[in-house]
C-alpha cells in the first residue's frame, strides 16, 4: 500500500499545484482590493472544491479515464508526474497554464509509447471544448457586463450597501466557481489513476458504501484544498493586474462567466436533462480555468473597447496553449522509456 501511495504523489502534487494557482482565479482579486479576507475565501474556496469533487467529478473524470484507460500504476505517475512539471516549467515563464491541456497531452504521450490507439471521438470533444471555453466565457461576460452596467446606472443603491452587497456576490460567486472549479477539474488530478486505483469499496453499517472511485475523488479534491490553504495567498494577492485591470464588479463578472463554462462541461445533471429535452448537450470534459478567465476578461475588454487589453501577453497565452499538451506529451513518452527501460517497472 504505501508503493501504491508514492505513484499516487505525482497526481496529488499536481492537485496542489492546481489548488495553488488556480485558486487565484477565483478569489484573486476579492483579496487583492481587501473586498474579502484571505482566510475567508481559502476556507470558502477549499470546502466547494472538495464538494464539487466529491459530489459532482464522476463526469469529466470518466471521459479523461475512457481517453487513456492506464491500468499499471508506475504509468498514471509518470503520466500524471509529466502533466506537473510541464505546469510548473509553463508557471515558471509567467504564462496561465491548463492543466487540462497537460494532463491530455500527457496521456496522449503514454497512448503513443504503449501502442494503445487514440479515440479520437473523445479526443476531438476535448479539444473542442477547449476551443469553445474561451468564446463562451468571453460571451457571458460581455453580455453580464452590460446588465450589470444597466443595473448600476439605473439602480440607486447608497454606496456602503453597495460595497455590502459585492462583498456577498463576491463570496456566493467565489463559492460557485469553486464547486465548479472541483466538479470540473478533478478529472486533471484523479483521471488517470481511476483504471488502477488501488482503493477498494468500504462498507460503512448497513446502507452506506464508500466507494473506491469516491475514495479517489476525494483524495484529490483534499490535495487541491491543500494547495488552496498553504500556498495561494500570493497569487491571489497579484492576479489579474497584466492582462486587465480588474474592479470588484468586473472581477465579480469574470468569476461567474469562467465558473458557468465549468459547470456547463461538468454538469451530468444538466447534460441529462437536455438530453431529455431532446437538446444539445455540451459534453462532460475537463476543460481549462485560466482560458475561461482569459476569455471572460477579453469580453469586458472588448465590451469596453477593446483598447486596454494586452494583446501582446495575449499573444504568449495563446502561443502557451499550444505548447503545454505538446510539451507534456514529449515529456511523457519519454519519461515512460525511462521508467519501463532504466527503472524496470511495467508502465502499460
Amino acid at each position: 500500500m504505501i508503493a501504491s501511495f508514492f505513484y499516487l504523489s505525482s497526481g496529488l502534487f499536481m492537485g496542489w499545484s492546481l489548488g495553488a494557482n488556480d485558486a487565484a482565479n477565483i478569489f484573486g482579486t476579492a483579496v487583492g482590493t481587501k473586498m474579502v479576507r484571505f482566510t475567508t475565501a481559502a476556507i470558502i474556496c477549499s470546502l466547494f472544491i472538495l464538494l464539487g469533487a466529491v459530489l459532482s467529478g464522476a463526469g469529466t473524470t470518466e471521459t479523461l479515464s475512457t481517453l487513456g484507460s492506464i491500468t499499471a500504476l508506475p504509468g498514471a505517475f509518470i503520466v500524471a508526474l509529466s502533466s506537473a512539471l510541464t505546469i510548473m516549467w509553463m508557471t515558471k515563464t509567467g504564462i496561465p497554464v491548463s492543466t487540462s491541456q497537460a494532463i491530455v497531452g500527457a496521456i496522449l504521450g503514454w497512448n503513443i509509447f504503449s501502442g494503445i490507439s487514440i479515440d479520437f471521438s473523445i479526443l476531438f470533444r476535448v479539444v473542442g471544448a477547449w476551443v469553445f471555453t474561451p468564446i463562451l466565457a468571453a460571451g457571458f461576460s460581455f453580455g453580464l457586463y452590460f446588465i450589470f452596467k444597466y443595473l448600476l446606472e439605473h439602480v440607486k443603491i447608497h454606496m456602503f450597501r453597495l460595497d455590502l452587497i459585492l462583498k456577498i456576490c463576491l463570496l456566493a460567486a467565489g463559492a460557485f466557481g469553486s464547486y465548479s472549479l472541483g466538479m470540473n477539474n478533478i478529472a486533471n488530478v484523479v483521471g488517470v489513476f481511476m483504471a488502477s486505483s488501488p482503493f477498494v469499496d468500504i462498507q460503512i453499517g448497513d446502507l452506506f458504501i464508500l466507494t473506491g472511485a469516491q475514495q479517489m475523488l476525494f483524495l484529490g479534491g483534499a490535495s487541491i484544498a491543500l494547495g488552496v490553504i498553504t500556498y495561494s495567498k500570493r497569487v491571489m494577492m497579484t492576479v489579474g493586474s497584466n492582462l486587465y485591470k480588474l474592479s470588484p464588479v468586473t472581477a465579480l463578472i469574470v468569476v461567474l462567466s469562467s465558473s458557468l463554462v465549468l459547470f456547463l462541461f461538468a454538469s451530468e445533471g444538466l447534460q441529462g436533462w437536455l438530453i431529455a429535452a431532446g437538446l444539445p448537450a455540451l459534453p462532460l470534459v475537463p476543460v481549462s480555468q485560466s482560458q475561461g478567465v482569459v476569455g471572460a476578461i477579453s469580453g469586458i475588454g472588448i465590451a469596453k473597447g477593446g483598447g486596454n487589453v494586452n494583446t501582446r501577453l495575449l499573444g504568449k497565452i495563446f502561443v502557451g496553449w499550444m505548447l503545454t499538451p505538446l510539451s507534456a506529451g514529449i515529456l511523457s513518452y519519454i519519461s515512460l522509456f525511462i521508467m519501463q527501460n532504466v527503472f524496470m517497472q511495467n508502465v502499460m
